[in-house]
């Protein structure tokens, strides 16, 4: 599957961590996808990876003994699929 079409599974899941889905295992099953940052710069990746790792991070805790903010991750989370978007629409022109 092109990472386009997997961006738009990846965006249509961040939904589902919105409404309150495991963000563990959510996390797992993104990181499980490699085939999202293949086509995108080095540092998409790592990007990636680190905004997982703080979701993780966050899932052990609760919200308010836990010093990452959900919603504030999701929202990252949607700039990094905004930015991947913009860099695949760049390199196909």
């Amino acid at each position: 599957m092109p990472t386009p079409a997997l961006l738009d599974d990846l965006e249509s899941r961040l939904q589902a961590l919105r409404d309150g889905a495991d963000a563990a295992a959510w996390s797992q099953a993104t990181r499980a996808q490699p085939a999202l940052w293949a086509d995108l710069p080095p540092q998409f990746e790592t990007v990636l990876h680190n905004l997982l790792d703080r979701l993780e991070s966050g899932a052990l805790f609760n919200q308010e003994s836990c010093s990452f903010s959900q919603e504030a991750l999701v929202d990252s989370l949607q700039q990094w699929v905004d930015a991947a978007r913009r860099v695949l629409r760049s390199t196909a022109a």
